[in-house]
Parts: C-alpha cells; sequence; structure tokens
C-alpha cells in the first residue's frame, strides 16, 4: 500500500513564520514546508531585521514583540500571496519605514480590501503604481486597534492578516466581515493563534481580538492537504491505494474535506487518528459540488472530471479567478485542449465526460503550481501529457515530480 510522504502545509508554514516573528522568545517549527514561497516569507522576515536559524528539519525564529529590528528595508515577495499580505502586515506593527514590492504575477493578485483596512486603522501606507497593488510602502508608527470593516469575499488571507496583527495593536481589534471565502483557513489561523498563547472570541460577523501578544513555543507542521489532494485522486482514478500520514481527525486543514468530495464520487475513504487512507474502486461518479471552502482543490477535481461516468459541475469557486492565475478558465482551456466538454460561468465550472480524450497534449501552466500537479493526475489516463512550465511547481513543492512518478509506479496501470 504505497504511503507518501507529502511536505509541510505552505498555508501552516506561513501562519507559523509570522506567529513566531511576534511571539516574545524563541520558536522552534518543525518540519516546516521548503518551498520558493516559504523560503521567499523567511527572507523577507530577515530583511526586516528579525533571526531566522535553519536546519533540514526545523527553523528557528527569534521572536521580536516590538517589531521589526531595523528601521527601513525593501522585501521582494515573490510570487507568494502569504508573504505579500501577511509581511506588510506585520511590518504595521513596529516602527519604519518599508517597502514591499513581488513578482509580476503576485502584483496583478488584489490587494486592496487589506490595505484599505490597515488605512482605516490609521496605517500610513501608499500603493506606488496601482491602487490594490504592489507594490507599496509602510511608515510604520504601530498601530492603535479598534473596529474596522472588511470584505474577505475575494480570499481569507484579508482576514487571516488582520487577525493575526490583532495581539499586536495597542487596544486589540474588532474585524467586522461583510463576506468571506475559504472559511475553513480562517479556522487554522484562530487554531494556530491560540497555540501561540493569544485569543479570538467571535459575535456573530465580528472577530474579536484582545491586545497581549504572542509566546513562543515549539510547533509541528501538519502535511499540506491541497498537496495530499493530487495523491488521494490518484488513488480514487486509477482504483490503487494511497493514505497520507498526518493528515488525520485533529488536522486544522480545511482542504482535507476533499477526500469527501472523492467518497461522494465512490472511493473509499478512511480518516483515522494518524492518517487518511483513499482506495479507488473502479469507477467515479459524477456529481455537483460546491467547493467555496476548498476552492484550492478545485483544480484537483476538474482534472479527474473527465473519467467520471456522469458530469461533473463545481460551484461557487468565483474566487479562483484571482489566484495565481485565472483557474477557472485555466482548467476550461487544458481541459478542452484534451478534447473534454468544458462550460464555465462567473463562478463555476461543468465538465461533461464522454469524448476520447486526445493524447500527447501539452498543457498550459500560467505558471500556476496547481495547474500542473492537478493535470499530473489527468495524466494517469491520458497518455503524453507534458507542461510547458513542469518547473513552477517549486512553488509550494520542489519534489513533486519526483514523488507523483514514484506513487504512480504503485498504482494500477
Amino acid at each position: 500500500m504505497p504511503v507518501v510522504d507529502v511536505p509541510g502545509s505552505k498555508s501552516i508554514t506561513a501562519r507559523a513564520l509570522f506567529l513566531a516573528a511576534a511571539a516574545d522568545g524563541v520558536t522552534t517549527l518543525r518540519r516546516p514546508l521548503r518551498s520558493d514561497d516559504t523560503e521567499g516569507f523567511a527572507e523577507g522576515l530577515t530583511r526586516l531585521g528579525y533571526r531566522v536559524g535553519r536546519s533540514p528539519d526545523a527553523w528557528r525564529i527569534d521572536g521580536r514583540p516590538q517589531g521589526p529590528a531595523v528601521a527601513e528595508a525593501d522585501v521582494y515577495c515573490r510570487d507568494g500571496a502569504t508573504t505579500a499580505r501577511f509581511l506588510p502586515t506585520l511590518a504595521a506593527a513596529g516602527h519604519g519605514s518599508f517597502r514591499f514590492d513581488a513578482s509580476p504575477q503576485m502584483r496583478r493578485r488584489p490587494l486592496l480590501p487589506l490595505t484599505r483596512a490597515l488605512r482605516d486603522l490609521g496605517v500610513d501606507l501608499r500603493h506606488e503604481e496601482a491602487e490594490g497593488h504592489h507594490p507599496l510602502r509602510i511608515e510604520a508608527s504601530g498601530v492603535e486597534g479598534g473596529e474596522v470593516v472588511l470584505d474577505a469575499g475575494q480570499s481569507s488571507q484579508y482576514l487571516t492578516a488582520l487577525l493575526l496583527l490583532g495581539p499586536l495593536t495597542r487596544k486589540g481589534l474588532r474585524i467586522r466581515v461583510t463576506d468571506l471565502v475559504s472559511a475553513p483557513y480562517v479556522e487554522i489561523t484562530i487554531a494556530m493563534m491560540r497555540a501561540f498563547g493569544a485569543e479570538v472570541h467571535r459575535e456573530g460577523a465580528v472577530y474579536v481580538v484582545p491586545p497581549g501578544g504572542y509566546q513562543a513555543t515549539t510547533y509541528d507542521i501538519e502535511p499540506d492537504a491541497s498537496t495530499a489532494s493530487y495523491f488521494f485522486a490518484a488513488a480514487a482514478l486509477t482504483g490503487g491505494e494511497v493514505t497520507v500520514p498526518g493528515l488525520g481527525t485533529g488536522a486544522l486543514q480545511g482542504d482535507l474535506g476533499f477526500v469527501d468530495v472523492l467518497r461522494r464520487m465512490g472511493a473509499e475513504v478512511e480518516t483515522g487518528a494518524e492518517g487518511t487512507r483513499v482506495r479507488g474502486t473502479g469507477g467515479l461518479r459524477g456529481l455537483t459540488v460546491n467547493m467555496r471552502d476548498i476552492s484550492d482543490t478545485m483544480p484537483t477535481l476538474a482534472a479527474i472530471a473527465p473519467f467520471a461516468s456522469g458530469p461533473v459541475r463545481i460551484e461557487d469557486v468565483g474566487n479562483t479567478r484571482v489566484k495565481e492565475c485565472d483557474r477557472l478558465e485555466a482548467c476550461a482551456e487544458n481541459l478542452r485542449r484534451l478534447g473534454v466538454d468544458v462550460l464555465t460561468g462567473d463562478d463555476w465550472i461543468e465538465i461533461r465526460p464522454g469524448a476520447t480524450p486526445v493524447t500527447d497534449t501539452e498543457i498550459k501552466s500560467y505558471g500556476d503550481h496547481r495547474i500542473v500537479m492537478s493535470f499530473a493526475v489527468a495524466g494517469l489516463g491520458v497518455p503524453g501529457i507534458s507542461f510547458d512550465d513542469p518547473g513552477c511547481v517549486r512553488k509550494t513543492f520542489p519534489g513533486f515530480h519526483e514523488e507523483f512518478a514514484s506513487l504512480r509506479g504503485q498504482l494500477p496501470a
């Protein structure tokens, strides 16, 4: 029975780096994800004057509750959305002049709901070019706190950034949320804040975060549930079996809920205290599913949908249009390249199996790691799939192709 060692969660690693930097004392992060995104986050912390020590299996961060150790810094956030959204928020709680820029891909992604909220809290923040996008500059003098209104309908990361900021403010925060996507990611944030000694209360649509800071700790990073979805999907598609240890009943990540989608399609799923096992049963059923809360796994489902016995309709995933690329259209375009009948709307995609897939097709990656990893799963059923940019998986899983090839050799042909 194949057992896949999935790297640490990108989402959890990024949050843990913020919390460790803000905490009082030295924090040890065990099994952090080492990828372009998380290395970029750690590099950004170093630019801000935080001490980050790395060993193969752990990172140690010297926390600075008072904020960055330097009075001025220029931080390049690479392609990382968490880096580009969390680090300016962390810097705002300190004192100094801090500039943040990012890759062309990240420059296109929206920031305005977050930066507007920071301005409403009194942060001196200026977008240097396009309003609501990088690059930006912050003249930081700490954050007083108070009440702020936030629209998190494009990304839950806006709310996470403000929640993480709350204990660092002088008076705490009350965040009134008018819309929220990917809510399970917010639950990850709250659970991790509590692990670092902070507290969050919810009063209806209002999140209340008292001041008080964070305490250093030793924190274990669980495997990435979004990444695990490709291996679970491979088992469901081929009739094989895959176990991912470390993602069990106590897992924080909502994306583990993808296995429930596979169960509805006919796979056998067993989630225990130590991990999750998925076994394919020789076929996949079509379905209609709302993936608002687990939208990062939408491409995984889209990639195996052509092999289902009936149509697969994925709804309420409009926020995937403002990820590393427009993932709805990227999935649709690549499925059409495979000869699959696809329809899309503002926030949905419907895949209609039936046609014989076109072989020897090059998948257009759009520079998006999740498009490549998802369509690698489709390659289990369509010989000859290749990618125009296979290396973009370094964003979250540099060793993906090797690990997936190893698994492929253990699955039914």
